[in-house]
């Protein structure tokens, strides 16, 4: 497999990962500060979510992203050292539409199938 191409669209995807790690970091901020500056008692209002179940969806988004973010950084790795599209688990070549759909991905479609049955 051609290295380049995944490196190219490894790096998009980090890009937007980058960028989406920022809007939710700027997002929870803005929650913070604004429960602040606010008298409400919102932990009681029955009209919407509260300021903690929003800062528990940003949070727990943010750190999505970052998982996302040390996967691709770990498959820019393998782009470099030449192993990526190589499944790590039983060795056999990724499918190019896998890697497609799934980037960072680390193992072919078999063996990621056998990893999700072993958890059912």
């Amino acid at each position: 497999m051609d290295p380049d191409p995944p490196r190219v669209s490894l790096l998009a995807k980090r890009a937007e990962a980058v960028q989406r790690l920022r809007g939710l970091e700027a997002s929870f901020t803005d929650i913070v500060e604004a429960a602040q500056d606010s008298n409400l008692d919102d932990e009681h209002d029955p009209e919407g979510t509260t300021v903690a179940v929003s800062r528990a969806q940003v949070s727990s988004l943010a750190a999505e992203t970052r998982l996302q973010l040390v996967a691709i950084d770990a498959a820019l790795v393998r782009v470099q050292t030449g192993t990526y599209g190589v499944c790590s688990q039983c060795g056999a070549m990724i499918a190019p539409a896998r890697l497609e759909a799934l980037p960072a991905t680390t193992k072919c479609i078999s063996c990621a199938q056998l990893v999700n049955r072993a958890r059912d």
